[in-house]
């Protein structure tokens, strides 16, 4: 598959989230939870997401991610418990988009990044998948995600 890639200006951007640490087996699971919870305690206080879910991704170490799951909010909103409020910080972030199964995302990393070392751009080491469309609605071969490398 091809990839486009390209530079967006990220702007500061509220989010509502929660950091934690699991294996990759157990991500999926824990990516559920964590948006079933942070949906709710916005219903709770009558809010809406400001656009699609998101994973950040701090380390790539399989047995023990280090991830922070949320949803951009149009305002920084109290966290409650384990949720938090937080933010995307502004600034130039290397781009694409991957279609397609999640379990396939790899090559949608690996064109970006040979992208940005092409450019002679520098990563901040931290990665953005941004789900576009619901997993549970949309078959695996049509699954949307944007992937946001933020850069130095």
């Amino acid at each position: 598959m091809s990839y486009t890639c390209g530079l967006v200006k990220q702007s500061f951007q509220p989010v509502l989230s929660i950091r934690t640490r699991t294996s990759v087996d157990k991500l999926p699971k824990v990516l559920g939870d964590a948006y079933k919870l942070i949906m709710e305690y916005l219903d709770e206080i009558d809010e809406y997401p400001a656009g699609a879910p998101f994973t950040a991704y701090y380390n790539m170490d399989m047995q023990d991610l280090d991830v922070e799951i949320g949803f951009p909010v149009w305002d920084a909103l109290p966290g409650k418990n384990e949720i938090k409020s937080s933010e995307i910080q502004e600034g130039r972030h290397a781009v694409t988009i991957h279609v397609g199964p999640y379990n396939k995302i790899e090559s949608a990393y690996n064109a970006l990044k040979q992208w940005i070392k092409d450019k002679g751009y520098t990563p901040t080491g931290v990665a953005y998948e941004f789900y576009l469309n619901d997993p549970a609605q949309t078959p695996e071969n049509k699954l949307k995600t944007r992937i946001q490398l933020p850069l130095a």
